[in-house]
């Protein structure tokens, strides 16, 4: 960078016949020949332009090439991170509303299963109830048969015992009153 600035005060004081002489014979005193100067400086100048195209150019570019793909990576990774977030509010809430609805699930079964337990007690004592009360019936059916059945047999009874006793004083007529009288008052009985 210095050099072209150098050439560029040189070719300014070039007016000047006695600066660029001076200059000259100055660097020819250091043993400088500025013919050996501006050919290696053209040498330099090509060697840097070949390494510039070949060397640097390239290089850089992969640089580049390889910093946007970091750039890209770590762009893809935070998206990623994002979406691994989302996913994971996402089946939070699904887990959320599955736990929900399994506890209304739970709750609808014991509900039911309740329900079904009461009708089935209903049921069971209404049957309960039936039985007892056709039991009871049958038991006051049964006893009314039984009493009118000894009602029955304590009349025949009576009568055969009355028809013993009175056989040997009465006669038949009285027999026949008696024993209508005796029938009468057990029926009313």
């Amino acid at each position: 960078m210095t050099l072209p600035l150098l050439l560029a005060a040189t070719v300014e004081h070039a007016a000047e016949p006695g600066v660029v002489d001076s200059f000259l014979q100055t660097l020819g005193h250091f043993g400088v020949e500025w013919r050996l100067v501006l050919i290696q400086l053209v040498s330099f100048l090509i060697v840097l332009a070949v390494l510039y195209k070949f060397g640097i150019k390239p290089t850089i570019a992969t640089m580049e090439e390889r910093a946007q793909k970091i750039g890209a990576g770590l762009q893809y990774a935070e998206e990623m991170q994002a979406k691994l977030a989302a996913a994971q509010q996402e089946s939070a809430a699904i887990v959320k509303k599955s736990q929900f609805e399994a506890t209304r699930i739970v709750d609808d079964a014991r509900k039911t299963a309740k329900d079904y337990l009461d009708k089935q007690v209903h049921e069971a004592a209404a049957k309960a109830n039936d039985m007892q009360l056709k039991a009871q019936q049958a038991i006051e059916l049964e006893h009314k048969k039984m009493l009118a059945d000894a009602r029955t047999e304590i009349a025949r009874l009576v009568v055969v015992t009355t028809e013993r006793v009175l056989a040997k004083k009465l006669t038949d007529a009285d027999r026949a009153s008696y024993n209508e009288a005796a029938s009468r008052e057990l029926t009313n009985v």
